[in-house]
């Protein structure tokens, strides 16, 4: 593979990803608002943030009947309660020869009665309980609609809220401290013990054993379509958002925020922001200068950069921001730089009054220690060594991952100590290992997803209830025709497909197989494996060399560093000149290849302008004429959403080729490909229809769905041009991938490993970086993500070194 010379003078992309660490990032405090569909590629500041490309939501098919365990027999307690007053009343009437004994067989009689409809109450309310609110909205005559946001969102919280109950359950109560009592005394103490190095931050944060749970009713089906949860998030009061209106008209802030900060703060809204100007600072897309300019428009000289109210919302900030990246926690010295470059006059002590607070938690994780000889006497240079080996570091971390993450290792040892009894299957190396433990990981390229499929397949022989489920939709049509069985993860957690759950949530399956499984983050993955029963296995596959997931957390790549389940490395190799170059790129070598068919093309370029030139003609004639593939089956990735050969700027001149128009709908016309983020972390591609009052109506595979008219600018753009961030899970049969000059800075071995892996036929290279593109395959190294989940693991799993 030849690469062409004359790069020109590197320009700063606009959103291109860092390469730096994102501890040098919160130093410098300059991080971007996020866009729609990217977690690690900065974007401008007027695009708020989304994330990557979310798997599409399966429709419900209202004939097929829900599982067993979601409709209960209805109660009968009211016959027993009958039965249990009648007798009381023939005992009362004979026995009223005497007046005594008349008052007393009255008195019984009231009593059985009272009794009795006490017990009818109490029974039905028992047979009620397991029902759900979609088995509610079902017998209702005009049911509510939801749309997959609101489906997905609904669905989340729901699971969240089971995860933190079972997590308060098994905590216990804190210490207080001299000053404070509680949470935030525990959490100050933490803090100060830990840098004075008189305890562990392990100490105040232990993590609990996994409570058992009930198994899944054997009855359950095998599968099961549900309709979406119709909980949703009730909409702020119209007399909130005009409230909100009001006061950022008086601080000066955009009114057009209003809705925003009311779903956010709600229905406090307008006074939590009269007393706390910073907490504007929740709502995506505000920036620290931005929220500092609002306070003192509202607060005049009473505030300053050392107000609390302003450290602890800097804090959380940040941290939301690292999540942004991948992380789930920042080191306490990463934070405090930050703050220091957001002009705070004393880091230290405002990390203490965030923590103290109780706006951020901290921890420092207990190294697990090798198993050593014993020996009567220990050496006073062996005493010296581990004297002088670094201890942990402190890290601070948001509450919610924080529980994603203790509740996703509690559920993992859950499923390996809960195990069914291990059987002897036969068959491949990943069948055994899938019959004799509860968790098994399996890595490999696009060839080797036919491994896992398989499993499945044969599981179902097996009478077991099995599930495939895969990132995104286009996952599914990869599958061929075992991709009819299968569902997204999307779609499953919203229920709108898959198994019946029983009455503590638990899916009915035997077998759960996921692909895709880097794509999955510490939340999804949480909510995915409490969702399992006990003795269920867990089969996680997928390229560890492709980029992470678009929210935080790095669950498939802590799980294989944690060596505490069996890991099966496929031997199948991707087939022809595509899946040599990519397994080349994956080993750190960009390596030629023969390719007769014109499989590979590099098409060498001088500038940005040429290069979005040459992708438009590639898209348009080269690759329908040359290759046969047509320009909506061809799909450019690029590096970023900005600069000069971003996803906006190939978007623009791609519609203005294949798709001219006024934009009449919200900048959109029929017929424009669009990415869609219905949640902020994914993305679905589609095509757009029309429009009418309610939003703007897609075509995203086989399904509609609709885009309300306020989250087109938001959570919308054109989708000729997608990022690699967005197109992880998908493929196309021919990609276009750009890499123009100014997209140097934002290229590393799993970018390209992840955008050359899309191509299922052709793949034509836009080349204007010159040696920065073998140096990224061999050098070029994505961040590593801060996280918690492996330590917590190896605690709760450990097992020998071999």
């Amino acid at each position: 593979m030849t690469e062409p010379s004359g790069e020109t003078a590197p320009e700063a992309p606009e959103d291109v990803a860092p390469t730096e660490d994102v501890q040098e990032d919160v130093r410098q405090g300059a991080a971007e608002p996020e866009e729609p569909g990217t977690a690690e590629e900065p974007a401008s500041a007027e695009e708020p943030a989304t994330g990557e490309e979310p798997p599409r939501a399966e429709q419900p098919t209202p004939a097929q009947e829900p599982a067993a365990s979601e409709e209960p027999d209805e109660p009968a307690a009211d016959d027993g309660a009958e039965d249990s007053e009648e007798p009381a009343a023939a005992d009362a009437s004979a026995e009223s020869a005497d007046t005594e004994a008349a008052g007393a067989a009255s008195a019984a009689s009231g009593t059985a009665e009272a009794s009795g409809t006490a017990e009818s109450a109490a029974s039905a309310a028992t047979a009620e309980e397991p029902r759900t609110d979609g088995d509610a909205v079902a017998k209702t005559s005009d049911p509510p609609e939801l749309s997959d946001a609101q489906a997905e969102l609904a669905a989340q919280r729901e699971l969240r809220a089971r995860i933190e109950a079972r997590k308060a359950e098994k905590e216990g109560p804190l210490t207080s401290g001299a000053k404070l009592s509680g949470t935030a005394a525990d959490l100050l103490a933490a803090v100060r013990a830990v840098e004075g190095g008189a305890a562990s931050g392990s100490t105040f944060y232990e993590a609990p054993e996994p409570a058992p749970r009930r198994s899944t009713p054997e009855a359950a089906p095998a599968m099961t379509v549900r309709p979406p949860a119709p909980a949703q998030a009730s909409a702020p009061a119209p007399g909130t958002t005009a409230a909100v209106r009001e006061v950022l008209a008086k601080g000066g802030a955009p009114e057009d925020l209003a809705g925003q900060v009311a779903a956010v703060l709600g229905d406090g809204a307008a006074q939590a922001l009269l007393d706390d100007p910073w907490q504007l600072l929740a709502v995506s897309g505000v920036r620290p200068e931005q929220a500092d300019g609002f306070a003192r428009a509202l607060l005049g000289a009473a505030c300053g950069p050392d107000d609390p109210r302003r450290t602890v919302a800097l804090t959380v900030w940040l941290l939301e921001r690292a999540a942004l990246q991948g992380h789930t926690a920042l080191e306490i010295d990463t934070v405090r730089a930050g703050l220091a470059g957001h002009a705070v006059p004393d880091p230290g002590s405002a990390v203490e009054e965030a923590v103290s607070a109780g706006a951020v938690l901290v921890f420092q994780e207990e190294e697990t220690a090798e198993e050593e000889p014993e020996e009567d006497e220990e050496s006073p240079e062996a005493a010296e060594a581990a004297a002088d080996e670094p201890a942990s570091p402190v890290l601070l971390g948001l509450d919610r991952y924080a529980l994603a993450e203790e509740s996703l290792a509690d559920g993992l040892a859950r499923l390996v100590k809960t195990a069914a009894t291990a059987d002897t299957w036969e068959g491949s190396e990943l069948a055994r290992a899938a019959g004799a433990h509860g968790l098994v990981l399996h890595t490999g390229g696009e060839a080797s997803r036919a491994e896992p499929v398989a499993l499945a397949a044969a599981a179902r022989e097996r009478g077991l209830r099995t599930l495939v489920a895969v990132h995104a939709d286009g996952g599914r049509r990869a599958l061929g025709p075992a991709g009819t069985e299968a569902v997204t993860v999307a779609a499953l957690l919203s229920g709108a497909a898959g198994p019946g759950r029983d009455e503590e949530g638990a899916f009915a399956l035997d077998l759960l197989v996921v692909l895709d499984a880097p794509q999955l983050d510490v939340e999804t993955a949480a909510m995915l494996v409490e969702s399992l029963p006990d003795g269920c296995r867990l089969v996680l596959s997928g390229d560890p060399a492709v980029l992470g997931a678009a929210g935080a957390g790095q669950v498939f790549g802590d799980l294989l560093a944690a060596r505490v389940c069996p890991r099966i490395a496929s031997r199948v190799p991707d087939p022809g000149p595509l899946g040599e170059l990519v397994s080349g790129i994956g080993a750190g070598e960009l390596n030629q290849v023969e390719a007769p068919g014109k499989e590979i093309v590099i098409v060498p370029v001088r500038d940005a302008g040429e290069a979005v030139h040459r992708t438009v003609q590639l898209v348009a004639d080269s690759v329908p004429r040359a290759i046969g593939v047509p320009a909506e089956q061809t799909q450019v990735v690029t590096v970023g959403h900005g600069g000069s050969a971003g996803t906006r700027a190939l978007n623009a001149a791609l519609k203005q080729r294949l798709n001219p128009g006024p934009g009449r709908f919200g900048g959109y016309d029929p017929g424009d490909r669009v990415a869609y983020a219905p949640v902020p972390g994914r993305t679905v591609t589609g095509t757009v229809l029309s429009a009418d009052p309610e939003g703007l109506r897609l075509r995203c595979g086989d399904e509609e769905l609709v885009v309300p008219k306020e989250r087109v600018e938001s959570a919308l753009r054109h989708g000729w041009a997608l990022t690699a961030h967005q197109a992880a899970g998908l493929r196309w049969p021919a990609v276009v991938v750009v890499l123009p000059g100014d997209a140097a800075g934002g290229l590393s071995r799993p970018w390209v490993y992840t955008a050359f892996g899309r191509a299922e036929r052709h793949l034509s290279v836009v080349h204007g970086v010159d040696q920065a593109l073998p140096r990224a395959v061999a050098e070029g190294v994505a961040p590593e993500r801060t996280t918690r989940l492996r330590p917590l693991l190896e605690a709760l799993l450990a097992v020998p070194e071999e």
